[in-house]
């Protein structure tokens, strides 16, 4: 068996704590997963992991065996990365939401991939986070406050939001000049957030928040949109997703003196010793199209 391989699958379970979960983080089997442990060990010549029915340990030699496995990889990435970074090959597989999809990612599509032919981009559109693990996702690009827990979150920009509706909705129902009277109006609310409460700040950065209620809800703003758009209410939409409205005077931006409460958009993954080469070069194209959108 390739030691070098066999040093990744141990590193694998002793980050993920589990032979089953190194086994599918690496789409192996669990059999071979346990072969390859097996493999470390005769390598060793010592016994590296206790194991019980309810968790993995490390022996002594097992700790001192997980310092240079890790510094294997290392080196052995440190060499791959020489080529991967100019010529990235593979598969790459990205977890994200339908907006990320279409406004992130899909206008960096066609520049991406003619520059790096062999790299094959593989999206998991899911409006529910996914697992990085279960799922053998390399990244997942979250919009969010609060990146999970045991992921390393690389911070890529902010989704700013805008607050605003069609010409024939204000004509009919009037205009907002107030937070408070947003409860008088029929607001289109995205049906992730915990809660029908709007978040702004003022001018002078203090926060509010006001409740608001509504006759539709949707886990797609691209749905919101085309609902804000035909005047069937007032909606919070990203900013990019309701730019070209904007511009052309389909949509009316409301309440000037409060800007929406700004989301961090993150590039997620699970080990900085795991990475296709392709990784940064992605994350850094999607951090790009934040800084420059109309690029």
């Amino acid at each position: 068996m390739d030691r070098i391989i066999a040093a990744e699958v141990y590193n694998r379970i002793c980050e993920l704590g589990s032979l089953s979960a190194a086994a599918r983080a690496l789409g192996m089997s669990r059999p071979m997963v346990s072969r390859y442990l097996e493999q470390m060990e005769k390598w060793a010549g010592a016994r590296l992991i206790h194991r019980s029915t309810r968790r993995l340990t490390l022996t002594p030699a097992g700790e001192k065996t997980l310092q240079k496995t890790r510094n294997l990889a290392r080196l052995s990435q440190e060499i791959e990365g020489q080529t991967q970074r100019n010529t990235p090959a593979g598969v790459l597989r990205v977890a994200c939401a339908h907006f990320t999809a279409m406004q992130l990612i899909s206008p960096i599509l066609p520049d991406f991939l003619a520059r790096y032919p062999q790299l094959r981009l593989e999206l998991d559109i899911n409006n529910h986070p996914v697992s990085l693990v279960g799922e053998r996702i390399d990244v997942a690009i979250r919009i969010t406050d609060n990146p999970e827990p045991g992921a390393i979150a690389r911070r890529l920009g902010e989704c700013r939001s805008v607050l605003c509706a069609a010409p024939a909705y204000l004509q009919q129902r009037g205009t907002p000049d107030t937070l408070a009277a947003l409860a008088d109006h029929n607001c289109l609310h995205y049906s992730h957030f915990a809660g029908q409460a709007w978040h702004f700040s003022d001018a002078q950065g203090e926060s509010h928040s006001v409740a608001v209620q509504g006759n539709l809800s949707a886990g797609i703003s691209s749905l919101l949109l085309d609902a804000a758009l035909a005047g069937c209410g007032i909606a919070m939409l990203p900013w990019l997703e309701a730019q070209h409205g904007l511009e052309s005077g389909a949509l009316v931006p409301l309440l000037a003196g409060y800007q929406p409460k700004s989301l961090g958009v993150y590039g997620l993954y699970l080990s900085r010793d795991y990475q296709p080469g392709a990784l940064h070069l992605f994350l850094d194209e999607v951090q790009n199209r934040l800084i420059s959108p109309h690029t």
